[in-house]
């Protein structure tokens, strides 16, 4: 018999309005070493249980009876809690997993499914969850200073674990890189898991500015600007001037 059993019991919400689907889910489910905190067959007792019971993961038929199917139902549990969800059903037409998308969900097991496929959808599912739950502390640990404007001179980086305390002053500039932005001081580099938009605000516009839609500089840092382009001091870094940003940097800069 195929079992699997983890250091922490984890917790599974089963959305199932076929009685005996649904029974035969939470059946494997124990056999493979889940704990079923709950079972509904409806959308709005799956928002309900979500909420109550607050299961590491909910497997989700997609197309439930009643008013509300199971897209609608992830929709609204996505909004009101922080529970990955993956679907169930036994149809995978381009139309249906085109609306399933907008939810985004950690997974799809195919109806009927095997065993080893659903221990490995949802073994996958919660390791990518809890990946992105530390991202999103990580980020806000990183500017938990920065939000107290009596201590924007500095902020706390996290790097190999540890949390390095980083001056404003000795940042030149951040960059943009995909869902990540790189703060570059003069010999170092820290990749943390934010956004442009994110630092943008954290950093203030006293000492920084955006001069590029993946750039923000500090100021005093600027060597020479010479447009399309600026050149920071001491790195000799050359950092492109969005057209749309021109206008606030030249506003910002004195001149004479």
């Amino acid at each position: 018999m195929l079992k699997f059993t983890t250091m922490d019991t984890i917790t599974v919400l089963v959305v199932e309005d076929e009685s005996i689907v649904s029974k035969d889910i939470q059946h494997s489910l124990k056999k493979l070493g889940y704990n079923v905190v709950g079972a509904a067959s409806t959308g709005e007792k799956a928002i309900e249980l979500a909420g109550s019971e607050y299961p590491d993961i909910i497997l989700m038929d997609i197309m439930l009876k009643g008013e509300m199917n199971g897209i609608e139902a992830a929709h609204e549990i996505k909004k009101r809690h922080s529970i990955p969800v993956i679907f169930l059903t036994a149809y995978a037409d381009e139309s249906t997993l085109s609306k399933a998308k907008i939810t985004e969900p950690y997974g799809y097991v195919l109806k009927p499914f095997k065993e080893i496929d659903l221990h490995t959808t949802i073994e996958m599912a919660i390791y990518k969850h809890s990946k992105e739950q530390e991202l999103l502390k990580e980020r806000d640990l990183l500017f938990s200073i920065v939000d107290n404007k009596e201590n924007n001179d500095f902020i706390f980086v996290k790097s190999n674990s540890k949390l390095i305390k980083l001056k404003s002053c000795d940042i030149y500039y951040i960059e943009a890189l995909k869902d990540y932005v790189v703060i570059h001081t003069q010999d170092t580099r820290y990749t943390i898991h934010s956004t442009m938009k994110d630092i943008d605000t954290k950093m203030g516009t006293e000492d920084f500015i955006r001069v590029h839609r993946s750039y923000i500089v500090r100021i005093d840092k600027i060597a020479v600007i010479e447009h399309p382009n600026l050149t920071l001091e001491k790195i000799d870094k050359v950092i492109p001037i969005g057209g749309s940003y021109r206008d606030d940097l030249n506003k910002k800069i004195k001149t004479v």
